[in-house]
């Protein structure tokens, strides 16, 4: 909350003082006062100005202040149980994020809502034209009433899915809203049940939504950090419904249910614009749909968000100022590959350097750079483009992924005649690469002289903060983690579960990387095409950190588990071994 001149005034008018309000509720302690009444006394500013410069108190403590001073309820939490979802309905989700509002009970003659700020009073009067009572205020932090908004419009929504059931017929208007929220009680069932799905996938930042008809009924899975989780189930005569709606907001051929057909679908949910990569494939029960949800928030995260520390920060910032060479990124399908690389483009991306971008599809949104969709149908594929990239001068290219020899030669002739140039590519880990490469047809000394560095990254998910407990290691946990000890700095916990993250233990997910660079040491084994084994080695004499070894740091420093970092070692594990066979 924005704490106004004109409110700290007010706060200086109290019948007892502030600064004894603010001791009596907050943590300030009275010497920090004293100190502050000493400033004010040589400056003439106000109290809560100096004392919110000192770093002393939090804006959150004014308003504390200000709710006493007026009687007003300060909530330190939301109950949203409690609330009545079809309160909801006469107040748009846009207009509760925008305004920090929601509403808490209503009875005959008095309707009662919580805000952020007590001074908003043009809401006051906003909500008594709405419901032609008077309106009750209570207050609390911006971020709780953010988080009590979200839980309680799902809940509003989420009934919507299991109401529907009886409700599909074969044929439909099948023309839906532009924000999906929009979506009133009038419209067709499907629109409203295909809504509701994709509503509950992004409020919980769901990756891929799965539609699997089976022999009498049809499972919807959301994959959450990572993990195939069960939704729902619906009987299989809805499926046909279900799957033309989506083929028409995704501009696809409703009639063809032989051929597997791709495609996108660009909406708005609560005004944010979310992109959705549909692929259809027909099965012996229908049509299996599954869909890559991305929420286009228009920001680039940063490496450090990412999870990127340490050495492996460093190298990449160096990495980043490079003329020229190639750096791949690599790991599996969902690793956050292009999500790395548009955090380095970011880092690269200034007013002096021209940069290019190849894609399928275009994922990120990023200003200041050119950017090329991939299309199959046209024959504009990833050489054709590549081959017409390098005449339009660019400093820096980024190719989306390097599937066969050609793409991977014209990557690397690119970076041999002065440009740098950024690229996924398919392998379990870094040392890998090379051999990769290789198979597909690139001769050594290219590769060798091309090659600057590759980053091999997975995802794991991080812990709840708000739910989190010590444990302690066990003799088996330490060594499957290959460890000897755990130090004396660390502290391990484990997932326990609560209503912040809805009882799962987790709470979003980091990156756990290994980059290998490319040294003159290196070169001669690329030269050799030595096994993988004979580079990891070398690269780890050198400095390099595997991704094992990151993620067991990820444990000693609190952000994941012991069971996570265990199955996403199992899941390598097992990933391996199918390589080979």
């Amino acid at each position: 909350m924005e704490i106004s001149e004109d409110k700290l005034r007010r706060l200086e008018k109290p019948k007892e003082k502030i600064g004894e309000l603010l001791v009596r509720f907050t943590d300030l302690q009275q010497d920090q006062l004293e100190e502050a009444l000493q400033i004010q006394e040589v400056t003439g500013m106000l109290l809560g100005e100096i004392l919110l410069q000192k770093d002393y108190i939090k804006p959150q403590d004014i308003t504390k202040v200000i709710c006493y001073q007026l009687e007003i309820p300060y909530l330190d939490e939301i109950n949203v149980d409690e609330i009545d979802p079809d309160l909801t309905q006469e107040i748009p989700i846009n207009y509760a994020k925008q305004k920090e509002v929601l509403p808490l009970l209503q009875t005959d003659d008095e309707f009662t809502i919580v805000l952020s700020d007590p001074f908003k009073s043009d809401i006051v009067g906003d909500l008594t034209e709405i419901f032609q009572k008077h309106i009750s205020i209570c207050v609390a932090e911006s971020s709780v009433i953010e988080d009590a908004i979200n839980k309680v419009y799902e809940k509003a929504n989420k009934n919507i899915v299991d109401s529907l059931e009886d409700e599909f017929e074969e044929n439909l208007d099948l023309e839906g809203p532009i924000d999906i929220l929009d979506a009133g009680a009038d419209e067709a069932p499907v629109i409203r049940f295909v809504n509701s799905i994709i509503f509950r996938a992004v409020k919980e930042r769901c990756s891929d939504i799965h539609i699997e008809p089976y022999e009498k009924e049809v499972i919807y899975r959301f994959r959450i950090n990572g993990i195939m989780t069960e939704i729902l189930r619906q009987p299989l005569k809805t499926q046909a419904a279900v799957s033309s709606r989506l083929k028409v907001m995704a501009k696809l051929d409703i009639a063809e249910k032989r051929l597997p057909q791709d495609g996108r679908i660009k909406i708005k949910m609560a005004g944010k614009d979310v992109d959705i990569r549909l692929s259809t494939v027909p099965i012996q029960n229908g049509e299996r749909i599954v869909m890559r949800v991305l929420e286009k928030s228009g920001k680039i995260m940063d490496l450090e968000f990412l999870g990127f520390t340490g050495k492996v920060l460093q190298d990449l910032d160096a990495l980043s100022k490079r003329k020229h060479g190639v750096v791949y990124v690599t790991g599996p399908t969902g690793s956050g590959k292009t999500t790395t690389l548009f955090a380095l483009l970011d880092r690269i991306n200034s007013p002096d350097k021209m940069i290019i971008t190849v894609e399928d599809p275009v994922e990120y949104e990023m200003g200041g750079i050119s950017q090329i969709q991939v299309n199959q149908k046209i024959d504009l594929t990833f050489p054709r483009a590549l081959r017409a990239i390098v005449r339009q001068d660019p400093d820096v290219i980024m190719v989306g992924e390097t599937r066969d020899k050609e793409t991977a030669m014209m990557a690397i002739e690119a970076s041999l005649t002065g440009h740098f140039v950024l690229s996924t590519l398919h392998t379990n880990d870094a040392a890998s690469a090379p051999n990769r490469l290789i198979d597909m047809g690139v001769q050594p000394f290219l590769i060798a002289s091309s090659l600057a560095a590759i980053l091999a990254q997975r995802l794991i998910q991080t812990l709840c903060n708000e739910c989190k407990e010590p444990t302690d290691l066990t003799a088996e946990e330490l060594e499957i983690l290959q460890v000897d000890e755990k130090p004396e700095w660390a502290t391990v916990y484990k997932a326990v579960g609560c209503a912040k993250c809805n009882f799962k233990g987790y709470a979003g997910r980091t990156t756990v990387c290994e980059l290998l660079t490319v040294t003159d040491e290196l070169k001669p084994l690329i030269l050799q095409k030595a096994d993988a084994g004979s580079v990891k080695k070398l690269g780890m004499k050198q400095g390099m950190r595997t991704l094992r070894q990151d993620a067991v740091d990820k444990i000693f420093r609190g952000l994941t588990s012991v069971d996570e970092v265990i199955r996403a070692i199992q899941e390598e594990e097992e990933d391996e071994s199918a390589s080979k066979k």
